[in-house]
Formats: structure tokens, C-alpha cells, sequence
């Protein structure tokens, strides 16, 4: 198992939480960009975005690296793995599930 020094499983479950966190994270799955780059098309405030970016990097999911005046930020896939074996925990369970469903709304029509 992956360990994150500082950063429980809740943590990371909680900064995915958050709807704008997960578009930042959608648009630096594209490629990395700049915090003024990430503003673009969100009714966001200049000083919200750093504080959801301070976020995202304090659970590892995104690192940064000055360049010149900018910091450039992107998404750290390392940062994901604790999700990926949470997931990993239920995925046995999932075939039977959809079958079972699949059973049911088979029942259920006419």
C-alpha cells in the first residue's frame, strides 16, 4: 500500500469532494498550466483558486514548479493511488452487483 506522509485516505476523499477541486483536476488532466490558465472559464476568484490548489497539493494531488513569475501546477498521478486501492477494496464486488441488477430489472419488465 501507498503511504502518504501527512495525508489520510479521508483527506484525499475530501479534497476530491469538492466540485471546483475536481474541475481543476479535469483541466490539468490535459496538461499543465498556470493558476491565471486554470481561472478561465470559472466564476472563481484569483485568491479561491490558490486556496483550492494549496488543497489539491497538500493531498498530493498536484504539484507545482516555478517558472519565472508563474507557478506552473499539474496533476500528480502518484497522488491518485490511494483512490485507485481504495476502489481496488470493492472492485470483486462490483460483477456480481451489476449481474444482480441486471436480474432485477429483467424481473421487472412485463
Amino acid at each position: 500500500m501507498y503511504l502518504y506522509i501527512g495525508m489520510t485516505e479521508n483527506e484525499i476523499f475530501r479534497a476530491l469532494a469538492d466540485p471546483t477541486r475536481r474541475a481543476i483536476l479535469d483541466k490539468l488532466a490535459t496538461g499543465g498550466m498556470n493558476a491565471g490558465s486554470l481561472r478561465e472559464g470559472m466564476a472563481i476568484s484569483q485568491p479561491a483558486i490558490s486556496q483550492h490548489l494549496a488543497i489539491l497539493r497538500q493531498a498530493n494531488l498536484v504539484r507545482e514548479e516555478k517558472r519565472g513569475r508563474f507557478v506552473h501546477y499539474e496533476l500528480d498521478p502518484a497522488g491518485l493511488i490511494a483512490v485507485v486501492e481504495w476502489l481496488a477494496r470493492y472492485r470483486a464486488f462490483w460483477p456480481s452487483r451489476v449481474d444482480a441488477l441486471k436480474q432485477v430489472l429483467k424481473d421487472m419488465d412485463p
